[in-house]
């Protein structure tokens, strides 16, 4: 019998990847900083509460690098659902490592016309309510998409020479921001749609700094959906004040 793409859509289930083999150099720390220890528990631990807690999300697959795959830390998240599955696919860049979780898990049999939602282990703002909005907003559409945000604040180029010798970078000129959004993640497509974009964008060595770009490259153009403030990425020491900070305002209201 003969489905059409509508009856392939709603048999299809989603499943979230999360690329968690950086070094977070930029953060400082023993450890990478999905493993340091934020408000009480390792920062990768909220991402992946909050699929777990998203009933649309059928498997959980975390990329980690191969010298990270025996940490105690990763036994004791492990045991918080069978949904996730930790898997040495880690590469030396983050493109690698989704492109090599995306090829374990399709050996692994999940379909190729499934949805993967793929998230930074950096953004432990997400929620399951955001998931759901991602999620709902595409299985309509019947196409790929992410969450982002409409810029808020006005952008300067500056002199690429200024800051030579330490002299402090000038302005330019201002950047109209209109229809510019900044992307977070997850970002939500076919799994081997996913796959082939990022495979054919590695061979020919393309920018790619996240999975929409990938995409676009192919020819796709993603859907918006528009995510949250708290949904931001934590790259420096500020930003995990920031987060740790929200966090605990979060549990005190509950």
């Amino acid at each position: 019998m003969h489905l059409g793409n509508q009856s392939l859509q709603s048999l299809a289930q989603c499943h979230a990847l999360l690329p968690t083999a950086g070094t977070g150099s930029r953060l400082g720390g023993a450890l990478p900083k999905q493993f340091q220890e934020l408000a009480g528990k390792p920062m990768l631990a909220y991402a992946l509460e909050a699929f777990i807690h998203s009933p649309e999300i059928a498997s959980i697959w975390v990329g980690v690098n191969q010298r990270f795959i025996d940490n105690p830390i990763l036994s004791e998240l492990s045991k918080i659902s069978t949904k996730v599955h930790f898997l040495p696919s880690g590469g030396p860049t983050r493109q690698e490592t989704v492109r090599n979780t995306l090829a374990a898990m399709l050996d692994a049999g999940i379909s190729d016309t499934d949805w993967v939602l793929v998230h930074d282990a950096a953004r432990p703002g997400i929620s399951p309510q955001l998931i759901h909005k991602l999620i709902d907003a595409v299985r309509q559409a019947g196409e790929g998409g992410l969450l982002a945000m409409p810029l808020a604040d006005t952008l300067k180029m500056a002199d690429a020479n200024s800051a030579i010798a330490g002299n402090p970078s000038r302005a330019m000129k201002t950047i109209s921001r209109e229809h510019l959004w900044q992307a977070q993640t997850p970002q939500m497509f076919g799994l081997k749609q996913l796959h082939d974009a990022i495979e054919e964008g590695i061979r020919c060595e393309a920018d790619i700094t996240d999975e929409a770009s990938a995409m676009e490259l192919s020819g796709v153009k993603p859907l918006l959906i528009e995510g949250a403030t708290r949904n931001f990425k934590v790259t420096h020491p500020a930003d995990w004040d920031l987060m740790q900070s929200i966090i605990q305002s979060l549990e005190h209201k509950t």
